[in-house]
């Protein structure tokens, strides 16, 4: 199946880059209205069978245009939530944006234990995000959009893509309604096919040339 990841569009907290993961959370600027009125000529190429967004007023406000131009159902589900700040939310200075983003990045490597105080371990995110992934692969659907969240689009496909290394979806941050494309399933395994509008080649974790498209991000939920 053909899966496709939507961030959401431009809150208030990314601009200040404060980590703003609780709900219902922000809603969208003007900037971010626009930018999921967008949608659907960005996704007008893909034959989209159901359509996911998570909990926080955000994602659904992102999914919405696409819905209705497609006559879609948004399928709400609070397992494809943001990683929990907990006690660092709405923080955003450095020390505690670093804090977030090497907890996130070390389940990728596989150190799922990690904790961030007051919040989730990397092992309930993954669970409760395959969860969700098992739910749309078992509808039958063969193109799905989710609309989630920058730092759990990013750890999840990291640890699930063959193509997709730890190191590179740290240093790759997902722009406001930038998109993942993967195909496959979750028993063979997922191989991602673009990352934020660029195409990705291989299907080794360490291919040349994933590593050859790493850059320097912030991460701003």
């Amino acid at each position: 199946m053909r899966l496709i990841f939507v961030r959401h569009g431009q809150t208030a907290p990314n601009i200040d880059g404060r980590l703003d993961t609780d709900e219902p959370g922000a809603g969208l600027t003007d900037l971010g209205r626009a930018q999921a009125a967008a949608l659907p000529a960005t996704l007008e190429a893909e034959l989209i069978d159901v359509l996911y967004a998570s909990t926080l007023v955000r994602t659904q406000q992102t999914a919405a245009p696409l819905a209705a131009s497609r006559g879609l159902e948004v399928r709400v589900r609070g397992a494809l939530r943001e990683v929990r700040a907990g006690t660092i939310e709405m923080r955003g200075d450095a020390a505690a944006v670093r804090q977030f983003r090497d907890a996130a990045y070390a389940w990728s490597a596989g150190d799922v234990e990690v904790r961030l105080p007051g919040a989730e371990s990397g092992a309930e995110v993954f669970a409760r995000y395959d969860g969700v992934i098992g739910e749309i692969a078992g509808s039958g659907a063969g193109t799905a959009v989710v609309v989630s969240h920058g730092t759990v689009i990013r750890t999840w496909v990291a640890a699930r893509a063959r193509n997709v290394t730890p190191d590179f979806a740290a240093a790759n941050s997902l722009a406001n309604t930038g998109v993942v494309v993967l195909e496959g399933s979750p028993q063979d395994g997922w191989s991602a096919l673009a990352w934020n509008g660029r195409a990705l080649a291989g299907s080794a974790r360490d291919a040349t040339e994933t590593r050859d498209l790493a850059r320097s991000g912030h991460v701003a939920p």
